[in-house]
């Protein structure tokens, strides 16, 4: 039996900061888990996996592979290309890449990735009498345009 030396296998460095895919796809992961209403326990129990893995996956630390993209995107309702909507506008991947973006880059997160406006969407949504909801949407419009003016 000949046995050929093998080159030691060369691994993946770790890299200073996450990928600025896997940054934004565990982003998505996290939006839609929190829309859901859904725990990162109860998430990870639903995929096989535990709590803190789905930390790491919705911090961009591990990389969500193809197959556990397809079981998140069952188990999540959406379609995997969710996970990759709104990438690649030139103000985010020059914030991912640590590169100004224009005279006025300063980067701004997302607000619509906020705790704090998913839980407000999602209260507004639990209003069951349109009417009022409408009243709530008006004195909101109304409120942040008082504020625009100051």
């Amino acid at each position: 039996m000949d046995a050929k030396p093998t080159a030691p296998r060369k691994r993946r460095q770790k890299a200073e900061r996450p990928n600025p895919v896997d940054v934004h796809v565990g982003t998505r992961v996290r939006l839609r888990r929190t829309l859901l209403g859904m725990s990162q326990e109860r998430l990870g129990d639903a995929i096989g996996l535990t709590f803190q893995q789905v930390q790491k996956y919705e911090r961009g630390a591990n990389r969500i592979g193809a197959s556990r993209l397809f079981d998140l995107s069952r188990v999540l309702e959406v379609p995997i290309s969710f996970f990759f909507d709104d990438f690649g506008n030139a103000r985010e991947l020059a914030s991912f890449a640590g590169l100004p973006a224009g005279e006025d880059s300063r980067y701004d997160p997302d607000p619509m990735m906020k705790r704090e406006t998913l839980e407000l969407v999602r209260a507004y949504y639990r209003i069951g009498d349109p009417q009022i909801r409408r009243r709530l949407f008006d004195l909101t419009k109304a409120i942040a345009q008082a504020c625009e003016k100051r």
